[in-house]
């Protein structure tokens, strides 16, 4: 799935006349980048969410045959339902045997697709270090610089968020909740790895299993997948895939366009 229903309020005056999916980097629209990433790595559909000149979309990929995919449109023109309400309405055109690969649309990387969508799904047993389940997502992350880390045990399994300038955690686990009064003075990540915890920042680009979509049951029309995933940590694990070598580029921003063009010649993306 690409989310591509997003206002682009970043990209403004560009998103004023057109969808941000259409914003061209290279020459191409960022839509026809991620499409094509995942046509050459074997996938042969792919669900569009769309809400912002939705129709511009719509008629992007018929006038282009949908790059020879089998491409069905989630339209959210009537509400913009954010990625978790967006990929709850969009349940019924996936395969349910198949874990979705969902990536943003204004995503560049340098990323493997195939390798990602294949990443091992166990988690390992703290105390005997077997497997003993299965992910019921895989978040891609990395090492960077930003405001805000998802939070990881030693399993790699998500337990909490933080957000470093406010100094404020999300969890549902008490012990990493108990951690916010620790994290108000003194370096915030520091002391979060005091307690054996990893932080890694979220690329945008994660899988989904529609074993899930039960959970969504009372989740209301619009919602974040980031609060999904926090809000059900603990009843079904949720993996971090750590890509120490990647390299991306959000393009949600004006002063990101210039960069992009060099970033994708840099990394044939």
């Amino acid at each position: 799935m690409i989310f591509a229903a997003g206002l682009g309020t970043r990209l403004k005056p560009l998103t004023d006349r057109m969808p941000k999916a259409l914003v061209r980097v290279g020459g191409e629209p960022l839509l026809k980048h991620v499409v094509l990433k995942f046509r050459d790595a074997g996938f042969d559909r792919i669900v569009v969410n769309v809400h912002h000149f939705a129709g511009q979309i719509i008629d992007y990929l018929q006038e282009n045959d949908n790059f020879g995919m089998d491409i069905r449109i989630s339209d959210e023109s009537d509400m913009l339902l954010e990625t978790g309400g967006g990929l709850k309405k969009a349940a019924p055109l996936f395969d349910p045997s198949s874990p979705i690969f969902i990536h943003n649309v204004d995503i560049l990387s340098n990323l493997d697709f195939n390798a990602f969508y294949g990443a091992d799904r166990k988690m390992m047993c703290p105390s005997c270090g077997v497997p003993h389940e299965m992910a019921g997502a895989t978040l891609l992350v990395s090492w960077r610089q930003t405001k805000r880390y998802l939070i990881f045990n030693r399993q790699l399994r998500l337990v909490g968020w933080v957000n470093i300038e406010a100094r404020q955690i999300k969890s549902c686990y008490e012990e990493i909740k108990a951690l916010e009064p620790e994290i108000q003075t003194g370096d915030v990540l520091e002391t979060i790895r005091e307690h054996k915890l990893s932080v890694y920042a979220f690329s945008g680009i994660h899988t989904f299993s529609p074993s899930l979509f039960g959970l969504m049951d009372g989740y209301p029309d619009k919602f974040p997948i980031m609060d999904f995933y926090l809000q059900n940590a603990s009843r079904v694990a949720i993996k971090g895939v750590v890509e120490d070598n990647l390299q991306l580029l959000d393009v949600g921003k004006l002063e990101t366009l210039d960069k992009a063009e060099s970033f994708l010649i840099k990394y044939r993306c």
